[in-house]
């Protein structure tokens, strides 16, 4: 019959197996972060778009992408892949931090881009929150020296995408948070992404326009 320390020791062993497992399964989720992040807070530049009740009208696919199937920059053309429009803002993103800076978010609008090389990938991101401080918050949250998540990768982009290489702006405008993420796929690693993303954010332009229009 065991003695009542090799129960005990036994017990242990067991507890710290089950412990292991319950660890496993409740850690926290991770996912992409980019390489090298730059947050901006809005400014008094849009402060006619500063809160959805001056600014009701919801974003539209064709709003904000267009009928363009391609955005160049000094020769580099980023093709777009796919577009997807969702209510669900935060199951776009990973990590508690985003998630909860989210609270009040309408709707979140992103498309998915390749180089016509194939070698980087994108994706733009617009998120429609409630005011300017809801924006800054999510700003915040989304960096990665504070934060603890980010966006998740955007249908049509590749597994393959390289978060380790990739670059990140993320700017409060009003009351919307715009997401301009490029990187390398594959073993593209040294790939250039400025102009990549300069293609890219030209498709700000829409919050330009909504600031002249509140104006007239």
């Amino acid at each position: 019959m065991p003695s009542r320390t090799l129960i005990a020791v036994a017990a242990v062993g067991v507890l710290a197996v089950a412990g292991a497992v319950l660890f496993v399964v409740t850690s926290p989720e991770t996912g992409p972060i980019p390489a090298r992040f730059r947050g901006e807070r809005t400014s008094a530049l849009y402060a006619p778009i500063a809160t959805r009740a001056r600014d009701p009208r919801t974003p539209s696919e064709q709003e904000v992408f267009g009928q363009a199937a391609g955005l160049t920059s000094s020769g580099v053309t980023m093709e777009r892949r796919q577009v997807t429009v969702s209510s669900d803002c935060a199951g776009v993103v990973w990590g508690s931090g985003p998630a909860a800076a989210l609270t009040g978010c309408a709707q979140v609008l992103r498309a998915s881009f390749a180089s016509a090389d194939g070698g980087v990938s994108g994706q733009y991101a617009v998120f429609d929150l409630a005011d300017g401080a809801s924006a800054d918050r999510l700003v915040a949250a989304l960096d990665p020296k504070d934060g603890d998540g980010f966006l998740r990768l955007a249908p049509g982009q590749p597994q393959s995408f390289d978060a380790g290489h990739s670059r990140a702006e993320v700017r409060a405008l009003g009351h919307f948070v715009v997401v301009n993420w490029v990187g390398p796929v594959g073993d593209e690693g040294r790939a250039d992404l400025t102009y990549p993303q300069l293609a890219l954010e030209t498709l700000g332009g829409f919050v330009q326009r909504r600031v002249l229009d509140a104006g007239d």
